[in-house]
């Protein structure tokens, strides 16, 4: 295990994110916009699918470290660009604003408030700024995408007919 910054288990400024009064209070706000919504809410379950899903994808594509303190230094960086990739929703729902925008605005200033600096923060950023573009290769940030994708599970939706998701990049078959 990891000890210093990153805590005991690897994830204590992670923990920090979730815990931080404007991650909760633009939760919060997101609950209510989506609170009648028919579609894909943005929960914080959909925020652990895609932190999981990338964190299983840099493995089988061979982005992990062999290193573990840097192995769990990736791990740190995409659950925490998970958590954050969509806090900003709210914004586009309210002022119109790209979620992926507003979600690295609300983010810089929560990350640096949980100890995230330099190249750690910056990468961060990169995946949530990122995470609506399709990237092609098997880079961090075209399975950050992929992994933002696949954590839909259409195939299960009762609304899957009338979402308006291109039929592309609609997940009906069980998959990874």
């Amino acid at each position: 295990m990891m000890t210093g910054e990153a805590g005991k288990n690897g994830m204590e400024r992670v923990n920090r994110i979730w815990k931080h009064p404007v991650y909760q209070e633009s939760l919060n706000r997101i609950r209510a916009c989506e609170e009648t919504r028919e579609f894909c809410r943005h929960t914080p379950e959909h925020f652990l699918d895609v932190a999981r899903l990338a964190y299983i994808l840099a493995g089988e594509q061979g982005l992990l470290p062999e290193n573990a303190q840097e192995r769990e230094k990736v791990r740190e960086q995409i659950y925490a660009a998970a958590l954050l990739h969509d806090i900003g929703r709210y914004l586009q729902y309210e002022q119109g604003i790209p979620h992926e925008k507003a979600s690295a605005e609300i983010a810089e200033g929560i990350l640096r408030d949980c100890g995230f600096a330099g190249e750690d923060s910056e990468r961060i950023l990169c995946l949530i700024i990122s995470h609506r573009t399709k990237q092609e290769g098997d880079s961090l940030e075209a399975l950050f995408y992929r992994a933002d994708k696949l954590s839909r599970n259409c195939f299960a939706c009762p609304s899957c007919a009338k979402c308006d998701w291109p039929a592309v990049k609609k997940n009906l078959e069980i998959r990874l």
